[in-house]
């Protein structure tokens, strides 16, 4: 990775921080754990960024192996990129960890519009119980405000979509988000009951396990 600056030290922490730790690079994969971006999807959702800069962090993490490239082939034919299994087995664990620290920088309310990004993030993935999980191999779809996000769920742990799904949740992004850090007891229920999950009832009641998306769990799945 010539060019790209180095703590020079021999710790796992800094060696981790010299491919994670660079300006962008944790709001790239943020948008990758939404599924396959091409490279004008991730500029237009990184306001900001140098191209140049965008495409130096993407090699970056290539070289990492935590992002792949992918040709598409006819009638689509574009270029993707989307998080490897090495990707999601060691860097989620991580974007969530960030992202619960900085839910404590942010206002304690629901109010004010949400990305459909943050509704999948903040409402889906950082509800996930790896104990629930355990013994499940599914592949789930949630559809929030037009867009679509699938991912699986193996060996104990988040990973990239392997198949169709076997549950497809429908929801808002103000609802997931809702469900989840809502003011009141009744908020979070009222929220959690316009979600929409399409499947087998077996399967539907594991994701909502999984995912901690029931009554009793989906306020206290943050803590």
């Amino acid at each position: 990775m010539t060019g790209r600056r180095s703590y020079g030290q021999n710790c796992p922490i800094a060696n981790g921080l010299d491919v994670l730790g660079e300006r962008w690079t944790l709001l790239i994969l943020r948008e990758l754990v939404g599924g396959p971006r091409r490279y004008s999807d991730l500029r237009a959702q990184l306001s900001g960024i140098a191209t140049n800069l965008l495409a130096q962090r993407l090699d970056e993490l290539q070289q990492a192996g935590v992002v792949e490239r992918t040709e598409l082939p006819p009638p689509i034919a574009r270029t993707v990129y989307t998080l490897s299994d090495h990707g999601w087995r060691l860097v989620l664990p991580i974007l969530g960890a960030v992202a619960r620290f900085g839910l404590q920088t942010m206002s304690s309310g629901v109010e004010g519009p949400r990305s459909s990004l943050n509704g999948f993030l903040l409402g889906v993935l950082l509800g996930f119980d790896p104990v629930g999980a355990a013994g499940v191999e599914a592949t789930y779809r949630v559809q929030i405000d037009g867009r679509t996000f699938d991912f699986a769920v193996t060996g104990g742990r988040l990973g990239g979509a392997s198949h169709d799904p076997d549950v497809t949740l429908r929801a808002s992004a103000a609802d997931l988000v809702a469900a989840r850090v809502g003011a009141t007891a009744a908020q979070r229920l009222t929220a959690l009951r316009r979600c929409r999950f399409d499947g087998k009832a077996d399967d539907v009641d594991t994701m909502r396990t999984v995912l901690r998306l029931t009554s009793k769990t989906a306020a206290v799945s943050m803590s």
